[in-house]
């Protein structure tokens, strides 16, 4: 069961996405002890041991950004850069933002070792207020194969009205 939960402060939010975004993940298969997937299923589920053979893997210079105090309907956008530390090319396969208002942008090319590349997060305030934490998910050929990546601000409401009381 999922609980909807009311938080008083960010630690108590970011707390609660982290546990969460580990609910998904189980949900998914995509987390260690998630179990076997059946011999039909389509999707396959994340071995439970990292894989055998080189991997790449992603070296952030820093892994969350926040923006700090934005207007509503402010557009911002933050480049996280990284670099492939691992043993073989970096593929990143998808990148998905955790809501609507959070688009990414990523390279659709592998990543040689050594190789950097950068990764966009673009945020859209609008219709959005206070305190805002959001996500981009990467999924790569890494260990483990998703990266999450982290955006937030503290989103100053418009001053506009929108019903007959001006």
């Amino acid at each position: 069961m999922i609980f909807a939960v009311s938080c008083s402060s960010n630690k108590e939010s970011e707390k609660r996405i982290a546990e969460l975004e580990n609910r998904i993940n189980e949900l998914e298969g995509t987390s260690a002890g998630a179990g076997v997937a059946s011999g039909n299923s389509a999707t396959p589920v994340e071995p439970e041991v990292k894989p055998e053979g080189p991997l790449p893997a992603f070296a952030f210079e820093e892994e969350e950004f926040d923006f700090g105090t934005i207007d509503e309907g402010d557009v911002v956008e933050h480049t996280f850069k990284f670099k492939n530390t691992g043993d073989a090319p970096l593929i990143i396969q998808n990148a998905v933002g955790s809501c609507g208002c959070t688009v990414p942008t990523w390279p659709k090319e592998p990543i040689p070792v050594g190789g950097t590349g950068e990764v966009t997060a673009k945020f859209n305030s609008k219709g959005k207020s206070n305190a805002q934490n959001k996500t981009v998910t990467l999924t790569a050929n890494t260990w483990p194969k998703q990266t999450r990546l982290r955006i937030k601000a503290q989103v100053n409401p418009s001053e506009t009205t929108d019903g007959p009381v001006k």
